[in-house]
């Protein structure tokens, strides 16, 4: 009953491709704790150290007086919305400067829901070739037609717009900010001057960008100045801000549209309102002071030829990069391999994700190992 599935696992394995769930100890700042070592923790998206940070959660509960429920018990829509779900939807809102906000369980259920819902019969979204995941299976599980352009390539995108916009009603840009694989930057400016020039909606998501850049925080396109010209700006809470949940905010007319028709959004559970609160007070007492530290953790990326805090290493076959995770670990550092589908065949890599402990130090014997293969 079960050959097929056991064949693919085993052609999996045979490929270098097989996953599995791993088994950490403890994490610690920046160490992670696996079979007795202690690493450096080079595949988290803890950005600013926050999660697994105790007394930071210490902090929090003696703040709020620890008043805060541990389960929702209803989806947002029936009773599982309480004033601090709106207290942290108003933050956002305030913070940006847009119309309305609404919060998701997570980065995977905001892009679903969104890019399942923004366009419909007789619509069309012109989307990165390597946006994440959820954003692909957002379109694919959406009515309306879309065309994945080359990375970062305004120039494809324009060609696309040109010839294929007219065909449709409403149009729609979607791309990340900061990408998550290969840690470049997409041209936002670029994207609004289109968005404009052919009538377009504007869905950029700031997953790896919110609590990263800029001078507030709130990710690539507040850098640019340009929060006005997105249409949503999408931003996560489990990476940078340490908690759990995701957001969209811009224009209320989409907000409520998505609120209406967002089967990721109507159809799920809400998040606890501890995390909610969790969520608005980091953002509130602890994200303002953090700018140096995110200034310093951005320059040391630049620094190793990335053009953010993700730094990719890519090596290409599946076992010469497993090898050279293992080697790494043997050396003290926490790095696991990339491999298709996470990223194109033919470019696994190492995402090397800096958090802000890490220092130049902290990366001496790494270089070397690197720079040695």
């Amino acid at each position: 009953m079960f050959e097929s599935y056991e064949k693919t696992l085993a052609d999996l394995k045979d490929a270098s491709h097989l996953r599995s769930v791993s088994n950490f100890e403890r994490k610690e700042g920046k160490y992670i704790y696996v079979n007795g070592q202690k690493l450096l923790n080079l595949s988290s998206n803890n950005y600013l150290n926050f999660a697994d940070n105790q007394d930071i959660t210490r902090e929090f509960l003696k703040d709020t007086d620890c008043k805060y429920t541990f389960g929702s018990a209803s989806a947002r829509l029936l009773t599982g919305t309480l004033p601090i779900y709106k207290e942290l939807e108003n933050l956002i809102s305030s913070l940006f400067g847009t119309g309305k906000t609404l919060i998701f369980n997570s980065g995977y259920h905001a892009n679903v829901g969104i890019n399942s819902t923004i366009a419909g019969s007789g619509d069309v979204i012109f989307s990165d070739k390597l946006n994440h995941a959820s954003i692909i299976d957002g379109m694919q599980l959406s009515k309306g037609k879309f065309f994945r352009y080359k990375h970062n390539d305004i120039e494809n995108l324009e060609t696309l717009l040109k010839r294929e916009r007219t065909n449709f009603k409403n149009a729609v840009i979607v791309s990340e900010s900061v990408f998550s694989m290969d840690g470049d930057i997409a041209d936002l400016k670029k994207l609004v001057e289109l968005k404009k020039k052919y009538n377009c909606i504007l869905v950029i998501d700031e997953a790896h960008a919110f609590g990263v850049f800029g001078k507030k925080g709130l990710g690539v396109s507040e850098e640019l100045g340009i929060i006005n010209d997105v249409d949503l700006i999408v931003g996560t809470f489990g990476k940078a801000i340490g908690s759990m949940g995701a957001f969209a905010t811009g224009n209320d007319v989409l907000i409520n549209y998505l609120i209406n028709k967002a089967r990721s959004f109507i159809f799920s559970t809400s998040l606890p309102p501890v995390n909610i609160a969790f969520t608005k007070w980091i953002i509130e007492k602890k994200l303002p002071y953090t700018y140096e530290k995110r200034m310093n953790m951005l320059s040391l990326g630049k620094k190793m030829g990335s053009e953010s805090h993700i730094v990719p290493y890519i090596v290409g076959e599946n076992d010469k990069t497993v090898k050279l995770s293992e080697i790494l670990f043997q050396n003290g550092y926490f790095t696991l391999p990339i491999r298709p589908p996470t990223v194109p065949s033919g470019t696994s890599r190492l995402r090397l994700s800096l958090t802000a402990d890490i220092t130049e130090e902290d990366l001496i014997k790494l270089n070397e190992i690197l720079q040695y293969r």
